[in-house]
């Protein structure tokens, strides 16, 4: 009788864990929990899920064990390959937050243009206070970074009567059978003057990192607002800092630079800002769509297969 292969996998969590006990290949995985802040419990794990924005530092307790696969929770990677210790190859978690991120990018816009956090403060205090705002509606959208998110994004503006625009670092026809011009990110600040809305949902890259500088800030249409999904180093804090003082636009962040933001940095005090923590894509929809991409790689590890979202290897 031939024995079927099995694979180990490493989870942070426990209800990861039970998940996966849940799965109809679980007879042929063995599972441990381990959120790396302690020794490795084996010496070879086919499959290392890592933590949740834990810190990425982390990462280098994977140097006493062998993998075949680490699977990261988020899409981002560059901290983790920055720990990274040598042998391991990295997957990203592409189809696990696409629609929440997008959710989260679409609702700090609304939000924002139409002053919902104002309302709040004047409903805490009884008052009715009716401030005019501005409408997605016949307004201009960049969309700066189309791959998954940029992608989901304009998904879920095609009802808003928006016109976008979608910006990658090269130019190509993008969207549903490559009707879309994608411009290049170089053509971005010559059309500033043009946008309404600024949505960032570029990848952390030398590149990308301080794209939104002072330049660009001034060359954005006043009253514009920026809103930033992607990476917090990817906006120039000072500079933002320093238009927004001006009130020369307004913004809306998941995240910042630095993260967390501390208590006494300026920004939380800053008119026309709308902060959220770093949660595009902790949703209820996260959960389940990470145990089926746990699922789909160990899948292709039983059968000797790729596995997906493979971004890095050291």
């Amino acid at each position: 009788m031939i024995q079927e292969p099995r694979v180990s996998i490493s989870v942070p969590t426990p209800a990861l864990a039970a998940d996966i006990a849940q799965l109809d290949l679980a007879d042929r995985v063995e599972c441990i929990t381990w959120d790396l802040t302690t020794p490795s419990p084996s010496a070879h794990i086919e499959l290392v899920v890592l933590p949740y924005q834990q810190d990425p530092r982390l990462v280098a307790n994977l140097g006493a064990t062998t993998t075949q696969l680490v699977q990261a929770q988020t899409i981002g990677y560059e901290d983790i390959v920055a720990h990274l210790p040598p042998g391991h190859t990295v997957a990203n978690a592409r189809s696990v937050h696409e629609a929440s991120t997008a959710e989260l990018a679409l609702g700090l816009a609304l939000a924002s243009l139409r002053r919902f956090p104002e309302y709040s403060i004047a409903a805490q205090g009884g008052r009715w206070q009716q401030l005019p705002g501005q409408s997605l509606a016949d307004r201009t959208v960049a969309i700066v970074g189309y791959g998954g998110v940029g992608q989901a994004i304009e998904k879920r503006l095609d009802g808003f009567e928006a016109r976008v625009l979608r910006f990658a670092r090269t130019a190509r026809a993008g969207g549903p059978g490559g009707a879309r011009l994608v411009h290049p990110i170089s053509s971005l600040r010559g059309l500033l003057p043009e946008i309404d809305v600024v949505i960032l949902t570029v990848p952390l890259t030398e590149e990308t990192r301080h794209l939104v500088d002072d330049a660009f800030l001034a060359a954005m249409r006043p009253g514009a607002l920026l809103v930033n999904v992607a990476r917090g180093p990817v906006v120039d804090t000072d500079a933002l800092v320093r238009a927004l003082e001006t009130g020369h636009i307004r913004a809306a962040l998941d995240v910042t630079d630095p993260e967390p933001l501390p208590p006494e940095h300026p920004l939380w005090g800053l008119e026309g800002v709308l902060i959220t923590p770093h949660v595009g894509g902790a949703s209820s929809a996260m959960h389940p769509r990470m145990v089926a991409l746990i699922e789909r790689q160990l899948r292709a590890l039983l059968n000797g297969e790729t596995p997906e979202n493979i971004v890095a290897s050291r």
